[in-house]
Parts: C-alpha cells; sequence; structure tokens
C-alpha cells in the first residue's frame, strides 16, 4: 500500500509540474509513514513541506494543489492536511482485508520485493582469525551479518556472501608454534608453555592429532627450541618478544616444509570446525576467501605499488608507510616492516582493492566495534588508489557479553577460557541464540541473559513468536478433531464481517510487513524485524485470548480462520528469514 501511495503521487507531481502549477525543480524522494494517532488516517506524507523551499510556496499551498489533483482511487476514503502541509491518507476498509488476500496468494513469496533488482552487494562477515574455535562473541557478528544478507537477497539485491580468512601473518604463526609446543610436550619434553601462546584444549586436540600423524619426526630438544629467546614475562614487555623469538626457532629447526605442515594441521582443523559450526548455526557462504591468496597472486604487492605511483607512500627507518594523515587518519600506518614484510593493513588494502575490482556496487564490511579507528584509513587507502570510498560500508557490531545468573563468563581466546558457539547452541538452540543476536541494535551493548533464553515463557520473545505460530497450528488440529475444514474463498469473502478491534489491529500489522522489511533491508537493522515479529505475536495472542476461532457461524468462524491462517504465514516468512524455524507444536 505504500508503494502504491508513493506512485500515486509521483504521477501527481508530475501532472502538476506539466500544467505549470508547480514550477520545475529537483524533485525529493517521497516519504510515506504509517500515522502513529489513527485520527490523522493511516498514511502521512510531508513532500508538500519538502518541496515549499524548491517550489518557493506555501506548503499547505502545495499540499492543497496535490490534494486537488489527486484521482479517486478505490483504497483511499479520505485524505485530509493538517499542520503545517502534511497529507493524511485513510485506507478504505477494503484495502485492510486485502492484505489477507495477497499474503495467502504470495505464500513464501510476501513481503519480497525488487527494490534492489540489478545491485550487487558483497556482505563479508565474522572472519574471525582461524586461531581457536569460534565463541559466543562472534556470534553476534554471524547472525547480524547473515540476517543482513537475507534481508538485502529478501529485496531484490545480488548478495554474495564471504568470509574472510588471515590465513597468514603472526597471530597464525603463534598459533602453529603453540602447537608444535604442545606436540613436544606429548612427547615427553619438559619446559614451561609460554604466557603468550594459545592454551585451550582444541591446541592440544590439535597436539595429538600432529603426533598421531608424524610421531617423533618433529621432535625437537628444549635446549634447541628455547636457545636465545628472552625470559618469558607475563607482566612486562618481553613476552611479545618471546614468543616471536619461539617462532623464528620452530621456522629454523622445522624447516619450510616441516614447518608448513605444522601450520596446515592448524589451519585446517580450526577452519573446519569453524565452517561447521556456523554451517549449524544456519550461517552459509558463497565464498571463503584466502588471505594467503592474496599474497601469492601478487595482490599485495600490486596494491604497494599503486600506492607508491600515487606517491602516498613513504619510506622511513626502512619501513614503507602509507600517509593516512593526509585523508583524516590520527596517524600514518605502516604496510611493510623494516624486515620486509607486509602487515595486516597491507593485506587488507589489498582485499578491499580485490572486492572493489570484482564489480560489486556496494561492498559490506562487518566489523567489532573495537575495530571502530579501523575504519578511516581502510576508506584512505581507497581514495588514495583511487576508488569510490562511499561503495564500502562498514557496520559495526558490539560484542555479545554472556552472563550466568549474575556472573560474566571471561572470554579470552588466547588463554582458551571462552564459551564456544558450538556450546551454546547445544546449551540454548540455534532458534534462541540467532534471534537475542538480533534483538538489539547491532551497534548497542548487549547482555546475552542464557537463562532467559532457555526459558518457556512469554518473557523469551523468541519462545513467544513461535508460540503464536503453533497455537495457529493447534487451532487448525482441532478443527480437523471437529471434522471440519477450512475453505480459504469462503473466508476471504467473509473478511468483512472482522470488525473487532484484535482484527482491525491484525490487518494492520500485516500490512506493515513489506514495508518494514524494506527497511530493516536499506537501513541493515534486522532487529526491527525481531520487534515486529513480537509485535505481531502480542496482536495475535491478544486475539486468541479474547475470542474463538470455531464458532457456530460459519462465515465468522471461516473469515478468522483466513485471517490467522495469515498471521502463520507472516510469522513463517519473518523468521525464516531470521533463520529460525516455525514449530508447529511446542
Amino acid at each position: 500500500m505504500k508503494a502504491q501511495l508513493i506512485t500515486l503521487l509521483d504521477h501527481v507531481l508530475s501532472d502538476l509540474i506539466n500544467q505549470n502549477i508547480l514550477p520545475e525543480m529537483e524533485r525529493p524522494d517521497i516519504q510515506i509513514e504509517r500515522t502513529k494517532d489513527k485520527a490523522h488516517g493511516d498514511f502521512a506524507c510531508n513532500i508538500a513541506m519538502m518541496l515549499a523551499r524548491p517550489a518557493k510556496m506555501n506548503p499547505r499551498q502545495i499540499a492543497t494543489h496535490i490534494v486537488e489533483a489527486l484521482p479517486t482511487v478505490d483504497f483511499i476514503t479520505k485524505v485530509d492536511i493538517a499542520g503545517p502541509g502534511f497529507i493524511n491518507f485513510t485506507l478504505s476498509s477494503d484495502s485492510a482485508q486485502k492484505i489477507v488476500k495477497d499474503v495467502l496468494q504470495s505464500g513464501s513469496k510476501f513481503g519480497k520485493s525488487q527494490l534492489g533488482a540489478g545491485k550487487k552487494v558483497q556482505v563479508e562477515f565474522v572472519s574471525a582469525n582461524p586461531t581457536g574455535p569460534l565463541h559466543v562473541g562472534h556470534g553476534r557478528g554471524a547472525a547480524y551479518g547473515s540476517v543482513v544478507s537475507q534481508l538485502l537477497m529478501e529485496v531484490g539485491f545480488d548478495v554474495h556472501r564471504e568470509y574472510y580468512v588471515n590465513d597468514a601473518g603472526r597471530q597464525m604463526d603463534i598459533l602453529a608454534t603453540s602447537v608444535w609446543l604442545r606436540y613436544l610436550a606429548a612427547c615427553g619434553e619438559t619446559f614451561t608453555f609460554p604466557s603468550n601462546g594459545y592454551k585451550g584444549d582444541y591446541v592440544l586436540d590439535i597436539a595429538t592429532a600432529l603426533k598421531d600423524k608424524y610421531g617423533d619426526k618433529l621432535r625437537r630438544t628444549p635446549t634447541d627450541v628455547f636457545a636465545n629467546v628472552p625470559t618469558d614475562e607475563p607482566d612486562g614487555g618481553d613476552k611479545e618478544q618471546h614468543i616471536d623469538a619461539l617462532i623464528i626457532n620452530a621456522k629454523s629447526l622445522l624447516g619450510e616444509s616441516d614447518y608448513r605442515n605444522v601450520f596446515d594441521l592448524g589451519l585446517n582443523s580450526i577452519i573446519s570446525g569453524i565452517k561447521s559450526d556456523l554451517a549449524d548455526f544456519g550461517t552459509d557462504y558463497d565464498q571463503w576467501f584466502s588471505e594467503r591468496s592474496l599474497m601469492e597472486s601478487g595482490d599485495v604487492d600490486k596494491a604497494i605499488e599503486a600506492l607508491k605511483a600515487s606517491d602516498v607512500l613513504y619510506e622511513k627507518e626502512g619501513a614503507w608507510w602509507f600517509k593516512s594523515t593526509d585523508f583524516g587518519d590520527e596517524k600514518d600506518r605502516v604496510v611493510v616492516r623494516d624486515n620486509g614484510q607486509t602487515t595486516y593493513f597491507a593485506s587488507d588494502i589489498a582485499y578491499h582493492l580485490n572486492k572493489f575490482n570484482r564489480g560489486f556496487d556496494t561492498v559490506i564490511d562487518v566489523w567489532g566495534s573495537d575495530h571502530h579507528g579501523y575504519i578511516p584509513r581502510v576508506k584512505a587507502s581507497l581514495t588514495a588508489m583511487k576508488q569510490d570510498e562511499n561503495r564500502l560500508k562498514v557496520l559495526l557490531v558490539q560484542f555479545a557479553i554472556l552472563y550466568r545468573g549474575t556472573e560474566k563468563v571471561a572470554m579470552s581466546t588466547r588463554s582458551g577460557q571462552f564459551v564456544t558457539l558450538k556450546a551454546l547452541q547445544e546449551e540454548i538452540g540455534k532458534d534462541a541464540a540467532r534471534f537475542f543476536y538480533v534483538l538489539r541494535g547491532a551497534d548497542q551493548h548487549m547482555d546475552f541473559d542464557l537463562e532467559l533464553a532457555k526459558s518457556q515463557s512469554n518473557d523469551n520473545p523468541v519462545y513467544y513468536v513461535q508460540y503464536a505460530h503453533a497455537r495457529v497450528c493447534s487451532v487448525f488440529r482441532q478443527l480437523n478433531e471437529r471434522g471440519l475444514t477450512w475453505n480459504q474463498a469462503q473466508g476471504e469473502q467473509g473478511l468483512s464481517r472482522l470488525t473487532e478491534e484484535h482484527e482491525q489491529a491484525l490487518f494492520t500489522a500485516l500490512a506493515r510487513y513489506p514495508e518494514l522489511l524494506e527497511s530493516a533491508a536499506v537501513n541493515h537493522t534486522p532487529h526491527l524485524l525481531a520487534h515486529y515479529l513480537m509485535d505481531l505475536a502480542r496482536d495475535f495472542h491478544t486475539y486468541y485470548n479474547a475470542h474463538h476461532f470455531i464458532v457456530d457461524d460459519v462465515e465468522l468462524s471461516q473469515a478468522r480462520l483466513t485471517l490467522i491462517s495469515a498471521v502463520k504465514q507472516v510469522i513463517t516468512n519473518g523468521l525464516t528469514v531470521m533463520g529460525v524455524s516455525s514449530p508447529e507444536t511446542m
């Protein structure tokens, strides 16, 4: 209905300009909003006020011209001008009832649109370093990124979902060295494990697999392993130098081939687990993009040369620096260290240039909120390479903080103290986890209440929504048990009988779904969908508690069954977008 009103107003404005009633001018997009007060109709439009300045006319005068030029249409019963020039529309009762027919006719396609048709969007999300299993902190980014992707697909965008695998660099070397040291311990060697190594049980599991595969072939003595390694001081500055020296020794003692075997076993084991956990979580990708491939293809070197050609790199103390302060960053950034190794930033520059060269109209990065300072330098690098930085949108996600009762759960991948995403799903289920993760705006702080997520009560939002779906299903089971049937055609013919306040509220709620879907998609706000479903469920539960659906008045009964069938369909559609199931019994 909203789209029909926009189309109608657009034609009216074109006619008024062609008739010289309004001057030729640049027209803003027409905005239609649902009214908060039914006394002001169903929809309101502020286009008259938006046109006042370019038309150099009083907004109420413009509104009058528009209202007088509106053709008679069957879905509008009343048009008013309010305040400084708002145009309020009251829809006919037939238009409200028509939404039920639209829902049932469209089925799973109801709410979909072609708003983004012809536009390619890449969404990159999670992309956690493969140095350990995904934990509950990563789960929010996984849920948010996958629902944003699905929302964009619902409204017609061609979406490419991608995970960037950081399979090169220092953190992966720390992991490989940690695995090798645990392997040495499994072989019987005795030494103190570095405070800056990865300590989780998963490292022990990989080390065991390494020993099973290679036996004692990779065994070296602690004397050689710790030769010329600085003292490990957890509270001092030497702990970083300590682990870096161990990495150098590991590479030297094992040689390139065996070190790569250790490295790849650790990487592949963790990536395999990440892929499995995300698939179980309902999060799928079109591509897993390797950072190492950027280096092997020469893309990193090409990006650095492009920056040098643009005169935005300079050499200082043997390292190459990007002049990011020229583009608004707080300080310049190293892209090539004094030892010749490229930085993570250099890989990110090459990766984003690669994305842009693949022809996406928009590139969306979903990052943790702790990466907010990274945005200016990445955008600066794109501008320096003569790319349109506005094609990149970075969406920041606050990590979810997990509580058991009132106790906050410690989270650290390096120390191995964390609750995995897999364990979370096993405890509360995929549906509850996904719904809870997108219940708040991604940029808002979130405390994850495990006990609430497991509860079967109306206070649990996912249970509340799913229970509405299950309740509709129970009504139709009761219908069958009584030997009765639902006749959809008869029900649609009797929709005019549905005049109760609760029924009118459901008509309005159903009509909101397509516009809500578009708004949530273009604004990347899946929490709007979660709250819409909660509102729809509340309207249904209120209706369920106030009225009987299977009554002696056949026409009324068929109409009510038709209405709640439409409610069931929209709940299913919305939950499907969120990657949440629609159970028939609970």
